[in-house]
């Protein structure tokens, strides 16, 4: 099985980190990097959109005695098999752990030994804008990038996915999913999701979304003894949307998901949920997660041309519809 695809690139050495600039030992750093290398089910729900083979990184991290593999949940979701591989070339098999939809971690657990020293977390609060950074990719200094923070503000996917604050740097990683956003103390900050297009003064320039590393140590236990954070699930529709002026689209459904079932179709407006109007994605996510619990009756009013209609959607939980790791 081939799992050094990735390894053929090198960011410019005038990217990279250098070690004069840092009071830590960068090489440490490096090794707490791995290359996470997942296999998953063809007939998985998410194969369509993630495809079945996918590459990334993660960081070794500890909890108690235990080393565990912090990544982005999307290279884990429904995975049938886990690979790791260290700066030094060892290959471990591994099982994803848990997959929290919140925040968006995915937590994967070695099974075997794994030699790479864990990487201590610290607090992105800490991280002021134009504050120095490190992106951490597996591969050592050629696959890492000294970076600035240029932003932390509020993010939503369109996938119903929401932070009430994300880290933004600049220059972007080219291969981010699963990156350790790493302080200047040489703490861990964040995880990388996301390769955006950031706007200031009337420019555009690229940019990576970082996951702050603050919203794993209320969930982490959880995620390790549960498989999941002991919070009660979100309901979820089964939508993909965009924001179009001053007003809220629909991009897609998920086949065979609620809103799918409902009748909701690409390219409705919606006007309403639960009788209020929306008309941004933070606003439709927070109006249907404050409605209750997954499971509740979600209704929507929706412009469809020229029609208006009112459709009450069933919501349910994503996780359900997913393919579940065993437990190991």
């Amino acid at each position: 099985m081939e799992i050094h695809k990735r390894d053929e690139w090198e960011l410019p050495e005038t990217l990279r980190p250098q070690q004069s600039r840092f009071s830590f030992d960068l090489q440490t750093v490096y090794r707490s990097a791995v290359l996470v290398h997942t296999e998953a089910s063809e007939d998985g729900y998410t194969a369509q959109d993630l495809g079945t083979e996918r590459l990334g990184s993660g960081v070794v991290i500890r909890s108690a005695e235990r080393k565990l593999v912090l990544t982005i949940g999307y290279l884990i979701t429904e995975a049938e098999s886990i690979w790791l591989t260290t700066l030094e070339g060892k290959v471990v098999e591994a099982c994803p752990l848990a997959h929290d939809q919140v925040s968006g971690f995915g937590l994967i657990q070695p099974l075997g030994p794994l030699d790479a020293p864990p990487l201590e977390r610290g607090s992105a609060t800490s991280l002021a804008i134009g504050d120095k950074v490190i992106v951490v990719g597996h591969g050592g200094e050629r696959h890492c990038l000294e970076a600035q923070l240029i932003a932390r503000r509020e993010f939503a996917g369109y996938w119903e996915y929401l932070l009430d604050e994300a880290l933004f740097t600049a220059p972007p990683h080219p291969q981010w999913g699963g990156t350790a956003l790493v302080g200047a103390d040489g703490l861990l900050l964040g995880i990388g999701s996301l390769f955006v297009q950031e706007s200031q003064a009337n420019e555009s320039f690229d940019a990576n979304m970082f996951v702050p590393i603050d919203l794993l140590e209320p969930i982490l236990e959880d995620m390790i003894a549960l498989g999941r954070p002991r919070r009660h699930p979100r309901p979820w529709l089964g939508l993909y949307a965009a924001e179009q002026a001053d007003h809220v689209i629909i991009a897609g459904v998920t086949r065979g998901g609620p809103s799918d079932k409902a009748g909701v179709r690409t390219d409705d407006v919606i006007l309403e949920v639960a009788s209020r109007r929306v008309r941004t994605l933070p606003e439709l996510f927070r109006t249907i997660w404050t409605s209750g619990e997954a499971g509740i009756q979600v209704p929507l009013k929706l412009s469809r041309g020229e029609e208006t209609l009112h459709i009450v959607v069933n919501s349910a939980t994503r996780d359900d519809f997913l393919k579940k790791p065993a437990r190991h």
